[in-house]
């Protein structure tokens, strides 16, 4: 049986340290006693296999073979978000952001079902799926990303958005997209709605529209792309309106929320944005609702009010259920952002801690940290980076750790940025994936 240290954790995780992720962890002390289990260490049961799931199931296994780890997602295949938006901007293919999990089963030994997990019953420990099937756990890993408050928008509903995509899962939405903008006409309009905070990548509608722009620019020049904001200022902001206007012109604007860009209702059919002030009639339109944790979050009881997950920021365990971890966009974890990167380092984080509790000891000191780029043009590239530590409790910046890309940097600087991105996907996707 492997013995869970501190030294084979980070020789297990060793392949990532090329990303800067890996959590740190202490040396434990052996102080409490692992649940009763159905064979080797304890079964842990990961639902969702994104950036946070796959990689907290990785781990765990990694950590220690003894652990049964079963990873539950509903879809044969993960499409990734980041880079999605190079689809709609013509430069990358779907099928280069989609993965299947034959690796995690084959190779790392993880058990990887494909069921829908539809209820949680945190007193039994059991999750039920919608094949019928029970699963039974000792620890439970929730990692549902996010889902919609469409009830925010008049009109605007699931079935709506087949028509009026928000495309904010990678996935048949972003494709749908892509051809509704290669089928407008130059001189349209193309409006994103972007959604009032917290959200799922806070950079995404604003590298968006440069990637929209990217393409108008190639191929319908005419065209304009208006960001209608509900917020007032947005990540990065001095960095893509200075990208914007050096790419694009004229051919992005931004409204703010206090200037009319906040969205009330929307007539679908045909394609007008009701604002506080005035309406938007668009020849294309993507609109971003509000956000919460995925669906599964609310059936289980494990978000509060706010419509997200309260957990203890050390180990990601649910405040509301024990034994139940959340990683993820669907979390409340201090100042990190929600972000496909922030889940990867939430995940090894949650798995340590795990780990840590069924070998009966208790979880070290962790650490985290956060990258977001966003491409604006081909060879164009911005980022901001964080490194986080907790503090009473709480996740919070490591004050001079990581910061913004510099304005006014050169081309060359911003090229080598591009490719850091491009990059980051390639070595993120292995550690998920391979």
């Amino acid at each position: 049986m492997a013995m869970f240290t501190r030294r084979k954790f980070v020789k297990a995780a060793g392949a990532c340290t090329a990303l800067g992720a890996l959590a740190s962890i202490n040396a434990c002390t052996a102080n409490t006693p692992k649940r009763a289990s159905g064979g080797g260490k304890g079964r842990v049961i990961v639902i969702g296999g994104g950036y946070g799931g796959a990689i907290a199931a990785k781990y765990i296994k990694l950590a220690d073979a003894d652990i049964d780890v079963t990873l539950i997602e509903k879809n044969k295949n993960y499409v990734s978000c980041p880079l999605s938006n190079e689809v709609l901007g013509g430069d990358r293919t779907i099928d280069s952001l989609t993965f299947g999990y034959d690796t995690l089963s084959d190779k790392r030994g993880i058990n990887v079902v494909q069921d829908e997990i539809v209820a949680i019953d945190p007193d039994k420990h059991t999750v039920k799926g919608k094949s019928g099937k029970q699963y039974d756990y000792d620890k439970l890993v929730v990692s549902p990303g996010v889902d919609f408050r469409y009830e925010k928008i008049d009109g605007y509903d699931a079935q709506v958005a087949e028509k009026i995509p928000h495309a904010w899962k990678a996935g048949p939405q972003t494709v749908t997209l892509r051809k509704q903008l290669e089928a407008m006409k130059d001189g349209g309009v193309c409006y994103i709605a972007a959604p009032p905070n917290p959200f799922r990548c806070p950079p995404g509608p604003y590298e968006r529209a440069a990637q929209i722009a990217h393409y108008f620019k190639m191929h319908k020049p005419k065209s304009k792309v208006i960001i209608l904001d509900a917020k007032d200022k947005f990540s990065k902001q001095g960095l893509f309106m200075q990208g914007y206007k050096k790419f694009y012109g004229d051919m992005v604007e931004w409204v703010s929320g206090a200037g009319g860009g906040i969205i009330e209702a929307i007539d679908p059919n045909s394609r007008t944005l009701v604002g506080e002030v005035e309406e938007y009639k668009g020849d294309v339109v993507n609109l971003i609702p509000a956000q919460k944790a995925g669906k599964i979050a609310q059936v289980a009881g494990l978000a509060d009010d706010s419509g997200w997950c309260p957990v203890n920021q050390k180990t990601f365990e649910s405040k509301l259920h024990k034994d139940i971890h959340v990683i993820g966009d669907a979390c409340i974890a201090g100042k990190m952002p929600k972000s496909g990167y922030a889940a990867n380092s939430q995940g090894k984080v949650c798995a340590a801690a795990i780990v840590a509790a069924l070998n009966g000891q208790e979880p070290g000191e962790p650490s985290y940290v956060n990258t977001c780029y966003s491409i604006i043009s081909p060879e164009w590239g911005i980022s901001v980076a964080a490194v986080y530590q907790l503090v009473d409790g709480k996740i919070v910046g490591v004050k001079g750790a990581g910061g913004l890309s510099p304005m006014n940097a050169s081309a060359a600087t911003r090229a080598i940025e591009a490719k850091f991105a491009r990059s980051w996907f390639k070595n993120i996707a292995a550690d998920m994936f391979t």
